[in-house]
């Protein structure tokens, strides 16, 4: 069953935000609707706050059940036992003679245990321990991907030497992998600890990472190569999570029948969304918006 509720707020964000808050549920749980868009007015006269539509799913509730109709013979009123005139006499119990006494009994004589054979016990033999240290490195090795080195003068050298100077600014520990993908596109893994930092909300630390590293590479030169950075499948991830999300806001789309908005996008995301559902029937796709608040709307299409 859908529900929703309907908010105001300065910006259509913050009225998303006041509906979310009041909700608590993350922005993916609901879809909304926007209703009138804020007006400034003029010298603040005539000024009016944007107002959503957030719709959510909550539980059917389950039917109640009547209660069984009591028949006839049910309704009937017991009938009572006859009172009697006077109480009743509980028969004594009978006097049981007391038993004869009993001779005692005789004791049984006591067994000598067996003396017990000392036993020799063997020294234990010291059990070689790994450090924990140790161990925690020989796994990171074994499950840490191998990485060629990138050939000298190279556009990976390249992206690679511009990445460490950058990481070292940010007081990151991080190591850049830097491969080819293909004629036009260079791949970069971002190795080390504490990556969710370079990642950032929703990947805006990554994608200000991979922004820069493109124009350090492209800004001189007469083609321009795609680079692309990644940190522990991140973008793999995302892009599953996106996938997920616009089959399921289809779906709501074709059963409400009415357009769903989501939330603010960067174009390789938009791009994601559109590319899951052209070939989804009764479904079409439009962004709308200006950068950064691009986004993606997914309409009815009889």
């Amino acid at each position: 069953m859908e529900k929703y509720i309907i908010t105001t707020g300065k910006s259509i964000d913050l009225a998303i935000q006041a509906a979310l808050t009041e909700l608590s549920l993350e922005r993916d749980a609901v879809s909304v609707e926007v209703l009138e868009n804020a007006k400034s007015g003029f010298l603040g006269i005539g000024a009016s706050p944007a107002k959503v539509k957030v719709s959510y799913e909550v539980p059917d509730p389950k039917p109640v059940e009547p209660a069984p109709a009591l028949s006839a013979a049910s309704r009937k009123p017991k009938k009572q036992a006859p009172k009697l005139e006077k109480p009743l006499e509980m028969p004594k119990p009978p006097v049981m003679p007391a038993p004869p006494a009993q001779e005692p009994r005789k004791e049984a004589p006591k067994l000598e245990k067996p003396e017990k054979k000392e036993r020799v016990e063997k020294p234990e033999q010291p059990k070689k321990q790994v450090p924990r240290k140790e161990a925690a490195k020989a796994v990171q090795k074994a499950e840490s991907k191998e990485y060629a080195p990138a050939e000298p003068g190279s556009q990976e050298e390249r992206v690679e030497t511009f990445l460490k100077g950058l990481l070292e600014r940010m007081d990151s520990n991080a190591v850049p992998h830097a491969f080819r993908k293909d004629a036009e596109t260079i791949g970069v893994e971002l190795t080390g600890d504490d990556l969710g930092v370079l990642i950032g909300r929703r990947g805006e630390t990554l994608d200000a990472i991979q922004h820069l590293a493109n124009y350090a590479l492209n800004h001189d030169a007469a083609k321009r190569t795609r680079v692309t950075v990644d940190a522990e499948n991140y973008r793999g991830k995302r892009e599953e999570s996106l996938r997920h999300l616009a089959r399921k806001m289809a779906a709501k789309v074709v059963k409400y029948r009415k357009n769903m908005t989501l939330e603010p996008m960067n174009a390789y995301e938009r791009h994601v969304i559109h590319a899951t559902l052209q070939d989804v029937p009764n479904v079409t796709t439009y962004s709308t918006g200006t950068e950064p608040n691009r986004r993606v709307v997914i309409a009815y299409e009889k």
